[in-house]
């Protein structure tokens, strides 16, 4: 861990990460891509000390309350949260001004928080957003081995359903021959539907690899499902969308799932669901970098 100082800390659309980097190891972490520059050991969390110092003066300038988001970065919830506490205080703000939240984690240590998620949602607008790609805990923990498994992370979500704080899941990535199978995603929708998500964040049945992120996932490979890389190679040699061969038939179960339970699926609505503030109208405009 190392800290620096920040020039600013909310985006244009009104994102903010306090850390930089993760420690959660997923191995398919888009994050770790060359293009986002990191001068520094992904592990190595960058704190920006003034992140606090910062938003409040942002909140004070706003003329109009909005929505602030965090976590599409980096987890707002790594296992350094529990000592500095950044991502409490940064929701101490967001009450204190009178502002919306929207956070997306992996982490069980967000239950710290739902006191002030619940604070929020009473007198304005928070959602917890919670990525799921891995029904079978035995599974998750390769994929995903620093982080607590789906089964806790749905507990979570029912934490949610019974406070009364809407919540949303992405179920990205699914990696082809891996976890593409229709056994995963029922059992995913099923977590959804037990803990009344208002919406599922899908961009198909895929995974993205780009430089410094694709020799990461191919280390992995190697090291958990000999051969695998080389499948991998074959199928889809330097590409960036890997899309899975049984993507039609995973997100025909996908969509009739949602349609049936009343779940808004994709990115285009739930984007626009989570920017908008109580009392004003969804934004028009959405980018894929939504926070």
């Amino acid at each position: 861990m190392h800290y620096v100082d920040a020039k600013s800390i909310l985006s244009a659309s009104n994102g903010m990460n306090i850390y930089r980097g993760c420690t959660h190891g997923c191995i398919y972490c888009d994050s770790r891509s060359s293009c986002y520059h990191f001068t520094h050991a992904f592990e190595d969390i960058e704190v920006k000390r003034n992140a606090l110092e910062l938003l409040e003066a942002a909140l004070r300038r706003k003329r109009r309350k909005c929505m602030i988001g965090t976590g599409a970065m980096c987890d707002p919830y790594m296992p350094v949260e529990k000592e500095l506490r950044l991502s409490r205080r940064m929701l101490e703000l967001i009450a204190e001004y009178g502002f919306g939240v929207t956070l997306q984690t992996k982490s069980d240590l967000v239950l710290r928080d739902f006191d002030l998620l619940e604070r929020i949602q009473r007198s304005t607008k928070a959602v917890l957003q919670m990525t799921l790609t891995t029904y079978d805990d035995a599974l998750c923990r390769i994929l995903e081995p620093n982080v607590c498994a789906s089964s806790r992370r749905f507990e979570v979500l029912c934490s949610c359903r019974q406070l009364g704080i809407p919540s949303v899941v992405w179920i990205s990535p699914i990696l082809p021959f891996i976890n593409d199978t229709e056994e995963n995603i029922r059992g995913l929708l099923d977590y959804c539907v037990r803990a009344e998500v208002k919406g599922i964040v899908s961009f198909g049945m895929g995974v993205t690899l780009r430089h410094g992120d694709r020799e990461y996932f191919y280390a992995a490979l190697d090291r958990h499902f000999p051969g695998m890389k080389e499948r991998y190679i074959r199928t889809f040699a330097e590409r960036y969308e890997l899309a899975s061969p049984r993507e039609a038939a995973l997100m025909r179960i996908l969509e009739d799932g949602c349609r049936r339970h009343h779940i808004m699926l994709g990115w285009k609505e739930v984007f626009a669901y989570l920017r908008e503030f109580p009392g004003e109208k969804a934004q028009p405009s959405l980018q894929l970098d939504l926070f």
